[in-house]
């Protein structure tokens, strides 16, 4: 099913606030409670996107691994590399790309700057409800 013309930029929340590679994981925690969110983009000294942390990659990888989080660098929750989605792309592409990398959150950028965050909720708000149930299949299967 397809929607109308809708594009990323339409259904995203803009203006993403990043933690920064040299902050530590209690500032990316900190940060998440302040604003609300369960996961943030981490953004280098040259403000490019380096990654996502989620508030699951703090529990497993900070708390759980007893790693002091006044200590670990926001850096070093960075995945190799963050996927993404364009802010023209399509509510379908964040499907797909959701999906394909089962993933909850995507940052979107325009060009190469980070403009926003677009979340399963937005997806659901947007497409319809078989597409939507696609999407929530692919990201509760088993690894």
């Amino acid at each position: 099913m397809t929607t109308t013309t809708r594009t990323v930029r339409d259904i995203m929340t803009s203006g993403a606030d990043c933690v920064r590679t040299d902050q530590t994981a209690a500032d990316a925690a900190r940060l998440m409670k302040e604003l609300g969110v369960g996961a943030l983009p981490i953004c280098g000294k040259d403000d490019k996107l380096k990654g996502v942390v989620t508030d699951r990659d703090l529990v497993v990888k900070v708390y759980g691994a007893d790693r002091d989080p006044a200590e670990y660098s926001a850096g070093s929750l960075s995945q190799h590399e963050a996927v993404t989605i364009g802010a023209d792309d399509s509510p379908e592409d964040v499907l797909a790309t959701m999906a394909q990398h089962r993933v909850r959150r995507l940052p979107v950028i325009d060009g190469d700057q980070l403009v926003g965050m677009v979340a399963v909720a937005d997806v659901a708000r947007t497409l319809p409800h078989p597409d939507t149930g696609a999407l929530v299949d692919a990201l509760s299967a088993d690894y």
